[in-house]
């Protein structure tokens, strides 16, 4: 063995603990990028095949009752390379036993010809059978009559997976639908998956349980709703190289007879819209975080191997002297670099892959494919082995170009001694300080680089844990403005086709009802110069009490009854001011076009809002004093009892319970959040503990001698190591301040760069997170001061006397 591979050796040995801390924060940097990137890349290539496999349509439009004849001429628009129709619903089913309101919508397939787009996958038992019609005994209103009417009289369906798992559903199961104002049986023959519902929810929340997927035999969904010999929705297959946007035109101009003005992409696609929202938020995350590792992780190469260059100046020398060319020297440095950013590297691989495939199983309760894997891409380890390994050469290049740049009588002699003058504290005259204060600032004075970025490295572990706990906040202050101060309402009830006051009357006569507050959605098409977005517009009443707008500080609005009122998101997309003209033009019923000012903005937290006051939604609809939607107010203990006698109600199409939702989001969301702010503390806990134990053993390697002299002049241990760990807890002391700054500050920016339609994540942190913050960095503060004041109690008085000469 080589003289200097024996050196690396022992240098190694004698720096193992400071070596390992490094290597965990390597390891850190690593984890928390391949687990975010390597499951984003898992779901990414999830998405990408099964799109792919499924042939997952481009373009989707829909219309009120068109005539099958028509998807010839719709082949025929430009840039469409094949089209697809269907017949779909959306209805209340029932299950036995359960009272919680449940959607489903049910989508007409031949059996007997397999989908050439948007095609279901079967997950298990089998495709449904062809129906001619529906048989008529099936019918009425009297839910014992379904079930008297017999097994043959069932429609055959396919489940949707989330739905089947979260309901314990599977092949032979039964349930109850209401077409068309009328019950029917549906029988469950196999559970499936569809590209168009990968993701499933409500208003863009998780929701397995309370919404469901059908796929029915499209001839008896026809017959029970009136569809024979018609569509109201089309699936498009653009070809090659055409212009989706000319496409989508020609598919509106087309449809409009037909009530059909809502053709669009698949950004606008609710399923792939949140798939490809989670994508991009977990992008950014993947980006921002290991970078903070990675930095910190080059700061401690760089403080480690500039203290051991500076204290082997004479073996430096003497390898010179005996012909060691600089190179040698530089590569001996750099190979005990290289060693322990490996060390980190492998063990961030290990750790991140597992991280990986725990966030994918997570994703797993959201997002449904046939097949959803853990796949770690060869790529990706080599651009995280890159950056690590980068981050390590570059945070010790300078220490290890000084070394080389020594000529060998220089580094022969002993370093200059460093120029002394009154600290501070002694030249603002604070001289009542006590004597080991002083000495403790004055040492951190004199090395103002160090010590900040010693301060700095540990802020940054207060800012990751804020950052990590920060999600958390976000979820429950969502919560809190979207299920208490939003929603006052216990139950939302929707109506088939608007209907006049006498609906909230009849609502109000169920049982426990206490107070119903009325409102009237409308599917609109706004637009600004060149932009335009779809969305509902929503009436509301002209002093909101069971449903409120509310933004993200928690301020009530009005609904203006002159204009409109609108998410300051949307208001940007649409390049829209305050005063503007909106041009809206409505998408449900009799085609209109309207120019409504734009009255005011608010930031609120879910989706891209636009609100008006009901009966000046009315006005502008020429129609009647007509409502859609209603809120409300149920009475404890009494809800069951209202859902229930709600059912009854043909011309209610479904029901939302706050109470209902709000668990079954809980179920799944609260878990997802408490795993990942565990995991960033952990994280952020290793970079404290990695710059707080570096930094206190390198303080105690250069200032031994003057703790060997305390200690000889009568100090005692507690009293020499009070001198260090003074300098310990003064950093942290400054640290967490300046952490929960920076913590703040982080949030607000990945806030914004993951900004979406979907979501707006308040900036709400809680006390409770900084002071999690703070417990988790004084937890590893208290832990290295302990390691470091048994070395201090172990410190050779003889040895650490002697001086260089």
């Amino acid at each position: 063995m080589r003289a200097l591979d024996r050196k690396l050796l022992r240098d190694a040995r004698l720096l193992w603990s400071q070596a390992v801390t490094v290597a965990l924060v390597v390891a850190a940097g690593v984890a928390g990028f391949l687990a975010t990137l390597g499951a984003v890349g898992s779901l990414a290539h999830a998405r990408d095949d099964y799109y792919a496999q499924a042939h997952f349509a481009e373009v989707f439009a829909s219309a009120t009752r068109a005539p099958d004849a028509l998807a010839a001429r719709l082949r025929t628009a430009p840039g469409v390379a094949d089209v697809q129709t269907t017949v779909e619903r959306t209805v209340r089913v029932s299950l036995p036993g359960v009272s919680d309101p449940i959607l489903g919508h049910l989508i007409g397939i031949d059996p007997a010809r397999p989908q050439r787009m948007n095609r279901v996958t079967l997950r298990e038992g089998r495709m449904p059978a062809a129906r001619r019609a529906m048989s008529g005994g099936v019918g009425g209103a009297n839910p014992a009559s379904t079930s008297a009417a017999g097994a043959d009289a069932a429609l055959e369906a396919l489940v949707s997976a989330g739905f089947a798992d979260a309901r314990g559903l599977r092949p032979g199961a039964q349930l109850t639908a209401l077409i068309a104002g009328k019950r029917r049986m549906l029988r469950v023959v196999g559970v499936a998956l569809s590209p168009e519902y990968v993701f499933a929810g409500l208003a863009g929340m998780p929701d397995m349980r309370g919404f469901g997927v059908f796929w029915v035999d499209r001839t008896a969904l026809a017959a029970a709703s009136d569809m024979q010999g018609a569509f109201d929705r089309v699936a498009v297959k653009l070809a090659p190289g055409a212009r989706r946007e000319a496409t989508i035109a020609a598919l509106d101009r087309m449809l409009a007879p037909w009530g059909g003005r809502a053709a669009h992409g698949r950004e606008d696609q609710p399923s792939h819209a949140m798939l490809d929202n989670e994508i991009r938020e977990q992008r950014v995350l993947g980006t921002v975080l290991p970078s903070i590792f990675f930095a910190v992780a080059a700061f401690l190469l760089n403080v480690v191997i500039s203290r051991l260059v500076a204290t082997q100046r004479e073996q430096i020398a003497a390898l010179k002297a005996l012909g060691y060319a600089d190179r040698s020297i530089a590569w001996h440095y750099l190979r005990l670099v290289l060693g322990i950013v490996i060390v980190g590297l492998v063990l961030g691989i290990v750790v991140g892959d597992r991280l990986a495939a725990l966030l994918t199983g997570l994703y797993a309760d959201f997002f449904h494919f046939p097949r959803f894997e853990h796949r770690l891409s060869p790529g990706l380890v080599m651009i995280a082995s890159a950056i690590a390994l980068a981050a390590g050469v570059l945070g010790t290049l300078g220490a290890i170009a000084a070394s080389v740049r020594l000529a060998p009588a220089e580094a022969m002699r002993p370093p200059a001694p460093g120029r002394y003058r009154p600290a501070l504290a002694e030249r603002l005259g604070l001289h009542a300080l006590p004597p080991g204060l002083r000495m403790t600032l004055r040492g951190m004075e004199r090395r103002p680089l160090r010590s900040a970025l010693s301060v700095a490295g540990v802020a940054a572990a207060v800012a990751i844990v804020v950052m990590g706990n920060f999600f958390r906040d976000a979820i429950d202050a969502i919560v809190d403005a979207e299920f208490n101060l939003k929603m006052r309402a216990d139950t939302i009830v929707w109506t088939a086709e608007p209907l006049g006051e006498e609906a909230a009357q009849r609502l109000a006569r169920l049982p426990g009802v206490r107070a119903v507050e009325s409102g009237r959605d409308v599917a609109v098409r706004l637009a600004h110069g060149h932009r335009s977005e779809r969305a509902t517009l929503q009436g509301y009443a002209a002093v909101p009490t069971l449903l409120r707008i509310v933004d993200v500080d928690g301020r009530s609005h009005a609904p203006p009854d002159d204009g409109l009122l609108m998410t300051d998101r949307l208001a940007d997309k649409l390049s829209l001011r305050v005063g503007d003209a909106v041009r809206v033009e409505v998408l449900d019923g009799r085609p209109l076009v309207l120019a409504v000012p734009l009255r005011a903005t608010v930031r609120d937290s879910m989706g891209l809002n636009v609100y008006i006051e009901r009966r000046a939604l009315n006005r502008l609809l020429q129609e009647g004093v007509l409502s859609n939607r209603h809120a409300l107010s149920v009475a404890a203990g009494q809800e069951d009892a209202m859902l229930r006698a709600a059912a009854e109600l043909p011309a209610v199409t479904g029901a939302f319970s706050k109470a209902t939702l709000w668990r079954n989001m809980r179920d799944v969301s609260a878990r997802n959040v408490r795993i990942m702010s565990l995991v960033l503390t952990a994280f952020a806990t290793v970079i404290a503990v990695g710059v707080v134990y570096n930094n206190a053993r390198i303080a105690l390697a250069e200032r031994g001698w003057e703790l060997a002299s305390l200690r000889v002049l009568g100090f005692g241990r507690g009293e020499a190591s009070a001198l260090l760990l003074g300098e310990i807890a003064i950093g942290i002391a400054l640290a967490l301040p300046m952490g929960m700054w920076l913590g703040h500050a982080l949030v607000r920016t990945i806030v914004e760069l993951m900004r979406s339609d979907q979501f707006y994540f308040p900036v709400d942190i809680q006390p409770r997170t900084y002071a999690l913050a703070a417990l988790a960095v004084l937890a590893a503060g208290l832990a290295s001061a302990l390691v470091v004041r048994r070395r201090i109690d172990r410190l050779d008085l003889v040895a650490a006397l002697k001086t260089r000469e």
